[in-house]
């Protein structure tokens, strides 16, 4: 029997599923190391004082036990202790880091042992996310990204770590002139940030971060936090207690924290995984090749059962031990159906329904080799996933400004396609209309017109709108308004309301610092476009007839119209709003026309020049001029 096939079998599962805790499990008396390696013959344990260098002061060999899981029991204190294990299997011996540690040392090779109670920080217990907002606007950010321009008014020492997100007064130059940080990120009204990633990856050498860059979408330690980000990298607990500080000065601000997740692949084939359990922990073809779904050389077997529990366990520690709030799961086409209702069952039961945010990229980089009995949650897996797991969509991202794929080519926003039913379709989330991607209500739509891969929103618009500036932020303001009208989750790239550019770069996840970090300078100059964001979020959160969630969110649309060449309209109901009962939004790509409004009173809401016309009593009706390229919100007054 090949060795997938064994992996893949009912019997090796029945023999070798362990439910229990694994990993080292501290008590003040004593730790005991327990590890899955159901193939090996042999496993050894090392105790170090440090976590690099120097030799090993004690080895122990584990005892296999039960379901293939080697244990052994040391007496004492050991927090603070590192250790690593020689694993054999068929003959060949390998040093691997613990695949379940919970601390590690600098770069990950050596684990820890943690008492994790000591790694609070003061009121810790006490830490409460904010009561969910009507609405949920996630946005995307990276610890390094936000503090690590120098103009940002952050202590040098601080730059790109845990800490610059736990301070606040932090402004432009450090002159009072413009918050940044925290401050900044509080005074938009969003109200999730989502952290790209904060897990130990290994492609920056924690001994020296400033010397290389990366996103870090290349796990080696899933769950431990990332030692670049920390001020001490090489004392494994100060990256836990410094992550915990982050979130909770989040939590502070008012905002949920929703962590990035890789477990679709690992950083080298290489891994901590494959060291103790050779060939188990991923996807291979039938004649033996790794399986390269993710583009990045392998791809995880979420599908074998301690592959699954491996994932669905880490999941459940850091919405436990750091108090995150939500997960944003990269390439989620890759995991499969069943594990994903399995995260949100489990998380509900703990939390309350929905209680935590699950969303994911519904696809793959290229096709996978997983088990023939998968169901994989990409966009036709949507349809048999819980409502309360999210996807982003990309078509709606597409309409708006065009292909991701294609710079060159426009959305409506820059004279692309526009029609009264695409438009319809975009305000329902997607919901319902397709049997390709199967949305069944908005909780399933995550709305964005940019996030950190591909284009920035302001460098697909140079491309498709051409250099002139002033028609830039034209279509910017028209591409935010769009969206902020869309039924689903809303979601947004740092920096994209202040035109953020990565200086046209549609990959940016190895460049230079200087190319992907918050020019904050850059934010102060486009501020004014800020405040029209600012002004749509906070409308946004007053309008039911698009923070609906349910099923039932796409009955409330009315009517969509062509008005007319390159304009159109859509109508909908919000009979639970006192002052505007319906909402229209009209989207003008084309030349000023004129057209006929449905009957009755019409509110300004917002225009293309300004979010905040709710503020006021500005009113319209019968028939109407609509400038050219511009986009209205209105409500139908009672």
């Amino acid at each position: 029997m090949s060795e997938k096939a064994l992996f893949d079998s009912s019997e090796f599962e029945e023999n070798y599923h362990f439910s229990g805790d694994l990993g080292a499990l501290w008590s003040e008396d004593r730790t005991e190391f327990r590890l899955w390696a159901p193939t090996a013959s042999g496993v050894v344990l090392f105790l170090y004082p440090a976590g690099d260098g120097c030799e090993a002061e004690r080895s122990v060999p584990l005892i296999r036990g039960d379901r293939g899981v080697w244990t052994a029991s040391i007496a004492g204190d050991l927090h603070g202790k590192y250790y690593d294990y020689d694993v054999t299997v068929d003959g060949q011996t390998s040093r691997t880091a613990d695949c379940r540690a919970k601390a590690c040392g600098v770069n990950g090779n050596r684990s820890m042992v943690v008492d994790l109670s000591r790694t609070d920080p003061e009121g810790w217990t006490e830490d409460r996310p904010p009561e969910r907002q009507t609405e949920d606007i996630i946005y995307e950010m990276s610890f390094r990204d936000i503090s690590d321009s120098e103009d940002g008014g952050f202590d040098p020492g601080e730059r790109g770590k845990y800490m610059a997100m736990i301070r606040t007064g932090t402004t432009l130059n450090g002159e009072g002139i413009y918050p940044t940080g925290l401050d900044y990120i509080r005074s938009l009204g969003v109200t999730c940030v989502q952290l790209m990633p904060c897990y130990d990856f290994g492609s920056v050498n924690e001994t020296d971060p400033a010397g290389g860059y990366n996103w870090g979408y290349d796990p080696v330690n899933y769950d431990v936090p990332e030692g670049s980000y920390a001020s001490d990298p090489y004392h494994g607990e100060v990256r836990i207690l410094e992550l915990k500080e982050a979130v909770a000065a989040f939590h502070r601000a008012g905002l949920r924290v929703i962590m990035d997740v890789v477990y679709n692949h690992t950083f080298r084939r290489d891994s901590w995984l494959q060291r103790t359990v050779p060939g188990y922990f991923y996807r291979q073809t039938d004649d033996g090749e790794w399986s390269n779904g993710s583009g990045c050389g392998n791809d995880i077997a979420c599908e074998r059962s301690m592959c699954a529990k491996y994932i669905l366990d880490s999941v459940l520690y850091w919405a436990e031990e750091y108090h995150m709030d939500g997960f944003r799961f990269d390439l989620m086409g890759l995991l499969d159906v069943s594990l994903m209702n399995r995260i949100r069952q489990a998380l509900d039961e703990r939390y309350g329904p929905g209680e935590k945010i699950l969303y994911g990229e519904p696809w793959s980089a290229d096709q996978t080799h997983c088990r023939a009995d998968t169901w994989l949650a990409d966009k036709g897996g949507m349809d048999g996933m819980n409502e309360n797991i999210g996807a982003f969509c990309d078509w709606t991202r597409d309409a708006i400004a065009g292909p991701a794929h294609d710079p060159e080519t426009p959305g409506l926003v820059c004279g692309g396609e526009i029609s009264a039913s695409l438009l319809a379709c975009c305000v329902r989330g997607w919901a319902g209309v397709s049997e390709e991607f199967c949305l069944a209500a908005p909780s399933q739509t995550v709305n964005y017109n940019s996030s950190h891969d591909d284009m920035t929103l302001w460098d697909k618009l140079n491309c498709t709108c051409g250099p002139d500036e002033e028609n830039i932020l034209r279509s910017n303001r028209m591409a935010a308004a769009v969206l902020f009208f869309c039924q689903g989750r809303l979601f947004l790239l740092s920096g994209e309301e202040a035109a953020r550019t990565k200086q046209g770069s549609r990959n940016s996840y190895c460049s230079p610092p200087e190319v992907n970090r918050i020019d904050w300078s850059r934010m102060w100059q486009f501020s004014h476009l800020a405040d029209y964001y600012r002004g749509l979020i906070a409308l946004r959160k007053q309008l039911p007839g698009l923070t609906d969630k349910s099923r039932a969110a796409g009955d409330r649309i009315l009517e969509a119209e062509n008005l007319g060449e390159s304009c159109s309209m859509v109508r909908l109901s919000q009979p639970e709003h006192d002052t505007w009962w319906q909402l229209m939004l009209l989207v003008n790509a084309g030349d000023e026309k004129e057209v006929e409004l449905p009957g009755g009173v019409w509110q300004f809401l917002a225009d293309t020049e300004c979010s905040t016309l709710w503020e006021g009593n500005k009113t319209i009706s019968g028939t109407v001029t609509v400038p050219r390229r511009c986009v209205w919100i209105l409500g139908r007054l009672h």
